[in-house]
């Protein structure tokens, strides 16, 4: 066995340098193998490691450059240990061979190296970011006769970009990614370092310890999170929406909106809207969806020991989906991620749609291959946080999760242009018609307690079982008094116990019967349910009277 660093996203070990924000260390079995972002060589080629060096840098498919292992042999791309090794006294020539060798790219571009040892033996790893310069090329040999090429990866092999893929490579590489380019409005003061260590310690980084005491402009440059010259060293986009307090400052909108429908009409509905740091407010969204949205049914099964539990959504189809919304979002448009939220559905739309070539008709298959992603960085620390996996896996996972717990099958849309993506999820439909109640807690109960009424949390309060909180609340009334203006609207509750009209109503708690004073009194108490008019019908009726309700009579209880 032995200590490898990984990729977290992809659960494929990679020896890597310990500055990469890429990392995190665990003893780890899995053998790690030759792929797209993985090479190892048993000794120094100049040549060979040149023409991946500039696939790397190219990352044609956006993975975010790649890794070269020098000192490790592979057989049928599976490293072989204990590793070959380099001596010791060539390390300072092959490095700087490896920096000569680098010259010959154009445009400019050198790799990261660092030396590491395993089992007594030396080896190099050299880390080759995705370049922001592409396309690379380098040339085809190191003798007279080379001529200049580009490289990419095919999978655990460095080839020359030809046809159709040069074509792709030049359009699709000539840019650099919007979540990866350096923002001209922003410094490192914009930067918090506690968002920074907070992240590097949830990932276990080795760069952890060291953030503590190296300058923040090296620690922002090793994180790939700054770039550009000493002078003028400023954050990337990925950078400030991760560990900025307030991404809106630079990206309008950039927050997730949800609405909680009671029903279809539109009509009633509460909405919240999330904003942060990108993975703190998807996390404290997804939080929110757990506790307030989901419901789960336990039945037990005749003959059987288990019972059967089953959810209105399961949770890993809910964040699965709002997770890839925020990862394909485009951050350069001033629109928000929206969850739409009602009885029998979830909906989450993004902006805008995918990237070409994928068209609505390629959504309804069970598996979508993309190979084009627009945010590379975000979706590197999204997957270091585990909050997506980045391997074409969300389509199938979000169906099989929602076929396992028994709900019907998701529905996925782009229109003709591409502006936008919609994710549906259906409700099981053993909870059809349950009604969306804010789950309550002690919180909601303080606030009944607290000087301004909160007719809101009332309603909730009194839609949840109230003999669950009853100890809770008998706590509160124990340990401090009953506010006034909650004592003012018992009181009122108590006076229409039997029917009174609206001037008898206003009289009572002390105004005058005038429009202003029944919609400042009268009207939040209806509308929190805890009164309502004996001719609904006929609002202005000679006749008309209130009554108190069911609600308000278990709050008088």
């Amino acid at each position: 066995m032995y200590t490898l660093f990984y990729m977290m996203p992809d659960l494929i070990p990679f020896l890597v340098l310990p500055g990469s924000p890429s990392i995190a260390m665990c003893e780890c079995q899995v053998t790690p193998v030759e792929w797209e972002r993985l090479e190892f060589k048993q000794g120094w080629n100049p040549e060979a490691v040149l023409h991946t060096v500039c696939a790397f840098a190219n990352d044609i498919n956006n993975w975010g450059g790649g890794y070269i292992i020098i000192g490790l042999s592979a057989k049928d791309g599976i490293p072989q240990f204990p590793p070959v090794g380099i001596p010791r006294e060539n390390f300072d020539r092959i490095q700087g061979e490896v920096i000569s060798t680098c010259y010959k790219m154009q445009p400019n571009y050198l790799p990261i190296t660092q030396p590491y040892e395993i089992d007594g033996k030396h080896i190099l790893v050299i880390w080759v970011p995705a370049g922001d310069m592409r396309p690379y090329s380098v040339p085809s040999t190191l003798g007279s006769d080379g001529r200049r090429q580009y490289y990419v990866r095919a999978g655990s092999s460095s080839i020359v970009a030809k046809g159709d893929l040069q074509t792709r490579l030049i359009e699709l590489a000539a840019k650099v990614p919007f979540d990866d380019r350096i923002n001209q409005e922003a410094t490192l003061n914009d930067l918090d370092l506690g968002l920074i260590r907070e992240f590097l310690q949830e990932v276990k980084s080795d760069l952890f310890d060291e953030s503590a005491s190296i300058p923040f402009a090296e620690l922002c440059r090793q994180m790939q999170i700054a770039r550009g010259p000493v002078e003028a060293l400023r954050p990337v986009n990925a950078g400030l929406l991760f560990f900025s307090k307030a991404p809106e400052k630079f990206f309008r909108r950039t927050w997730i909106e949800v609405a909680v429908h009671q029903n279809e009409m539109g009509r009633d509905y509460t909405s919240n809207t999330f904003k942060g740091p990108l993975h703190k407010q998807l996390r404290q969204c997804l939080q929110f969806l757990q506790q307030d949205i989901l419901r789960t049914k336990t039945t037990k099964v005749t003959g059987r020991a288990e019972s059967d539990t089953i959810s209105n959504f399961p949770y890993n189809a809910l964040e699965e989906a709002l997770s890839n919304a925020v990862y394909h979002k485009n951050f350069s448009e001033e629109k928000p991620v929206e969850v739409q939220v009602f009885p029998d559905r979830i909906e989450i739309l993004s902006f805008p749609g995918p990237l070409p070539p994928i068209k609505n008709e390629d959504l309804q298959k069970r598996r979508v291959i993309a190979r084009d992603y627009r945010n590379r960085r975000i979706g590197d620390f999204l997957k270091e946080l585990r909050l997506t996996e980045g391997k074409a896996t969300g389509f199938p996972l979000i169906r099989d999760e929602m076929s396992r717990n028994g709900n019907p099958e998701p529905q996925f849309y782009t229109d003709e242009e591409k502006t936008l993506f919609l994710v549906t999820l259906p409700a099981h439909l053993a909870f059809k018609g349950t009604k969306l109640v804010r789950k309550l807690t002690t919180d909601d109960i303080d606030k009944f307690f607290e000087e301004s009424i909160d007719f809101k949390t009332i309603s909730r309060l009194l839609e949840n079982d109230i003999a669950a909180v009853s100890d809770y609340v008998r706590t509160q009334i124990v340990s401090k008094s009953v506010s006034k203006s909650v004592s003012k609207l018992i009181d009122i509750l108590h006076f229409l116990v039997s029917e009174k009209t609206r001037e008898e109503a206003l009289r009572y708690i002390g105004v005058s019967n005038h429009s202003k004073n029944h919609n400042t009194y009268l009207k939040p108490i209806i509308e929190a349910g805890l009164i309502e008019m004996t001719i609904p019908g006929k609002p202005t009726s000679s006749r008309q009277q209130y009554r108190i309700t069911e609600k308000a009579k278990k709050l008088i209880q």
